[in-house]
This record gives C-alpha cells, sequence and structure tokens, in this order.
C-alpha cells in the first residue's frame, strides 16, 4: 500500500492546467493518497477526482509561511469553499525562530478552525529551525488540534531527513502523523523515512518511485 503513503504533488509556480491534469489523471491511475496543489487549482482537482478516494491537498501560506494569520484563515477557508479536503499549512519560521511559540499556536489554531474539521498537516520547515525550535514547533500544532506536521515545503535551504522525522515523531502526540516532504525522490529515500515513523510522503517523483517498487517485485 505504498501508493495511500503518497501526496502526488505539484507546487511550481508555472504549473498549468495541463499539468494538473496530467497530475490528477496519475494519481488516479495509482490511487494515491492525495493530490497536493496550489490553491488555484484546487477547483479543477476537486473537479477530476470527484467520486473517487484520491483526496484534494492545498497549501497554505506557501512557501514562506510569512503571511498574517488573517489571510492564512481567508486562504484555508477560499480552499475549503473550492474543494481542498486536506489543508498543508507552513507556520511563520520567523516567529518559530524568535521563539515566539504563542503566536505559532494561535495561526495553527486559527487554521485548524477554519479548516472545519478537514484534516490540517502544519509544515515547520526544519531547514530553518534548530532541534528546540523543531520540537517546540511540533508541540504547537499537537496543542492547536493539528493531526499533522510536516517537515518540509520543498522550496527551502533542504528537505526531509530520517533524523528529523524521528525528532518531530517524539514531539507530538500518539494520535498524530509525520508527513516527509522535500527531495524525495527514491524508494530507499521512502522506505527510511516510513521507518523513522513518516506515515505520508510528500513528493512529486510518486510515479518514479511506485515503478522502482514494481521493479524490485514489491
Amino acid at each position: 500500500m505504498y501508493n495511500k503513503l503518497i501526496d502526488h504533488t505539484i507546487l511550481k509556480a508555472f504549473a498549468t492546467e495541463a499539468d494538473v491534469n496530467k497530475l490528477c489523471a496519475e494519481a488516479l491511475e495509482y490511487d494515491f493518497a492525495s493530490v497536493c496543489v496550489n490553491p488555484v487549482h484546487v477547483s479543477l482537482a476537486s473537479k477530476l477526482l470527484a467520486g473517487s478516494d484520491v483526496l484534494v491537498c492545498t497549501v497554505i501560506g506557501f512557501p514562506l509561511g510569512a503571511n498574517t494569520v488573517a489571510i492564512k484563515q481567508a486562504e484555508t477557508m477560499d480552499a475549503i469553499h473550492n474543494g481542498a479536503e486536506e489543508i498543508d499549512m507552513v507556520i511563520n519560521v520567523g516567529k518559530a525562530k524568535e521563539h515566539n511559540f504563542d503566536y505559532i499556536y494561535e495561526e495553527i489554531k486559527a487554521v485548524v478552525t477554519s479548516a472545519q474539521g478537514r484534516l490540517v498537516k502544519v509544515i515547520i520547515e526544519t531547514c530553518y529551525l534548530d532541534d528546540f525550535e523543531k520540537a517546540e514547533a511540533c508541540k504547537a500544532a499537537a496543542l492547536a488540534g493539528a493531526q499533522f506536521v510536516k517537515t518540509s515545503t520543498g522550496f527551502g535551504t533542504g528537505g526531509a531527513t530520517v533524523a528529523d522525522v524521528v525528532l518531530m515523531r517524539g514531539a507530538i502526540l500518539v494520535d498524530m502523523s509525520v508527513k516527509a516532504s522535500g527531495g524525495i525522490k527514491t524508494l530507499d529515500h521512502l522506505e527510511k523515512l516510513v521507518a523513522a515513523g513518516a506515515s505520508r510522503i510528500g513528493t512529486s517523483a510518486g510515479i518514479q518511485i511506485m515503478k522502482e517498487l514494481k521493479e524490485r517485485g514489491k
């Protein structure tokens, strides 16, 4: 069931409707967990995936996380109106660097509330944080009611690592989950991250990974 670990992703600034059509067709073919698209493509993806069990995921405050709380709330509500079923929000990384974790808690809580019961994944952008900051951001996400913490946007200076997944898994509640994303291109990398505690993988290389899986006879 490796396919159901994967959020099939296209978040490039130059992604077109044709790219989203292709992404959704691939997601249906391989029965991935979700497609993850920019907010402008949520409505299209929702229509293309209607009636399937492939979910529509989108990103909020992406990729910098520096939007105001009000804008993140508005983005979330708009995304849900357009058909989003999962929300991946970026925290205000600067506030985490300032150790203002009360702010981090409040913005996550605002998005969780605006998501109206939809699953919320909190992107902490690990490449910019030290271990203390990573752990505290994860704790804020737990207190705010998010269901997942997520390593990276894929637009920072680094992506998912085994060490970060282990740290994040240890910092959250038992009933929460970790999504690893950023630079995951191979089956070996995916398997190492899953073994470390990730239960969702965000990648634009889902097709290559599934082909590699088939070649290995798994």
